[in-house]
């Protein structure tokens, strides 16, 4: 079937299943403006600008249209007559989240997902979540869908960086059905796949589990060659062997490495509980360890940070609260806290000791000058959540070690300078594009604030996030 026709057979999908569920084409998100511009002071603010600096008090944020025209101290900043001024005393400012692990898929069931076109959207930008990249896709036709309807502005949402097809071998059990889209153990359909979605816009790959080298480096090698960047959740091929590869970032911290899994066969991916185990007994600051780190610092390696899912299935951590589990549907609910129970339950001292080295390990590894960034992967046993988890993943860097303004930069700068956005992106600065996240209280005294985003703005129109929360109650696991 020729490339264009499965392209529009794909967006036809996708976009039935919006229509129902967006704003018509042509309408504008008017009931969830707070500030639409197209002037506009923010005033009084306590400052975190993303990259890394001790918190600012007393700040003015000038916006000019869909940019930042002057960042400094309050009285400092000259401002004109017709601007209009709103007093953040008080309250936090940040840049707007850059993640680079999410999904608009969910999980219904044992083994199933279902997309989110119309729920994630909103809860990723009301969370304060300004631009994302999804972490691979089950049917990354939809996903283009939703791009195109946030960029055209027949839905609210934050700027999108898509992830072609998972590119795995398909051989291993363990493997959910959706992934398996084809057989990629062979380099040519890999690179075919490749080719197809970078001509589609995609500058993004994910190698997933089963992979074999050989397709892995022949991924690494096309996508190089025309301006696209590979990621991988890995199993079959070691951080070390990947790192060698050539590949850019590493999902999920060390949480799905390898390396330390004893007879591990080349090519071949062993059982999660064996790697689980592997990370367990993992010491952080011996010879193993700081031999992979190094190996990883030594190729410029990113890794993504995905705390959130980890925590959801790690015994003795906390259960979601019922904000969170009010924007569930009835079953997703049901779903989810009869896993909870399960995990609560388990005897595994293996889950919750990987748990606490898996943090170590990426403290560490910032700690040492690596590349850290983050995302949230909304997948597991439904909890995680949107919007909510995007805050939830900053207070687990906290909870590694970090201090506020660097979980805040590896959740904002960082990504911005993964995607290579950073020049117009990820920090608070004058000329950059006004992409601000507002918190109704001082975070630096009470973490917790996080999770009070009271306006986000995106390209300098601000947008009321109880509103946009509001109007998915109870729509998470069904659309």
């Amino acid at each position: 079937m020729p490339r264009l026709r499965l392209l529009m057979i794909g967006l036809g999908f996708a976009c039935l299943a919006q229509a129902a569920s967006y704003l018509p084409p042509g309408t504008k998100p008017d009931p969830f403006l707070a500030y639409p511009g197209p002037s506009i002071a923010l005033t009084g603010a306590t400052l975190i600008d993303g990259t890394g600096a001790a918190p600012q008090q007393g700040m003015t944020v000038l916006i000019q249209g869909q940019r930042i025209q002057a960042v400094g101290k309050d009285g400092e900043v000259k401002l004109s007559d017709g601007v209009q001024k709103v007093s953040l005393a008080g309250k936090t400012l940040l840049p707007g989240y850059v993640m680079l692990h999410e999904h608009f898929f969910y999980p219904t069931g044992l083994l199933t997902y279902a997309n989110m076109p119309y729920s994630f959207p909103r809860l990723y930008l009301a969370g304060g979540v300004t631009t994302l990249r999804t972490g691979g896709a089950i049917n990354p036709y939809a996903d283009l869908g939703i791009k195109q309807w946030i960029d055209g502005g027949h839905a609210v949402g934050p700027h999108m960086f898509i992830t072609g097809p998972y590119l795995t071998a398909g051989d291993d059990p363990d493997d959910l059905p959706v992934m398996q889209l084809a057989d990629f153990g062979d380099p040519t359909l890999a690179v075919e796949a490749v080719r197809h979605w970078i001509a589609l816009g995609a500058r993004d790959f994910k190698a997933y589990t089963t992979i074999p080298r050989k397709t892995l480096g022949a991924v690494i090698d096309y996508a190089h060659k025309h301006g696209a960047r590979v990621t991988g959740h890995l199993c079959s091929v070691t951080y070390k062997e990947a790192a060698e590869l050539g590949i850019d970032d590493l999902e999920h911290g060390i949480f799905v490495a390898t390396d330390f899994v004893k007879d591990k066969q080349p090519d071949k991916c062993p059982p999660y509980t064996a790697v689980q185990k592997s990370l367990a007994s993992l010491d952080v600051d011996g010879p193993e360890a700081q031999a992979l780190m190094q190996t990883l610092l030594k190729h410029h390696m990113a890794l993504t940070s995905t705390l959130t899912v980890f925590e959801a299935s790690t015994p003795g951590r906390p259960i979601l609260p019922d904000s969170v589990l009010d924007l569930m549907s009835l079953q997703a609910r049901a779903n989810y806290l009869r896993s909870y129970g399960r995990t609560a339950q388990a005897n595994n001292p293996d889950a919750i000791q990987a748990f606490k080295n898996g943090m170590a390990f990426e403290k560490a590894f910032f700690d040492k000058g690596g590349f850290l960034v983050d995302g949230t992967d909304p997948t597991g046993n439904g909890g995680v959540v949107p919007g909510w988890s995007n805050a939830r993943e900053v207070e687990l860097l906290l909870e590694a070690g970090l201090t506020l303004p660097q979980a805040i930069q590896v959740s904002t700068l960082n990504g911005a300078r993964y995607l290579k956005i950073d020049h117009d992106r990820g920090s608070v600065a004058a000329g950059k594009y006004a992409d601000l996240t507002v918190l109704d209280g001082d975070v630096t005294a009470d973490p917790k604030v996080l999770h009070k985003v009271l306006w986000v703005f995106k390209d300098g129109v601000g947008y009321d996030s109880a509103k946009l929360t509001d109007s998915v109650k109870g729509d998470v696991g069904i659309r």
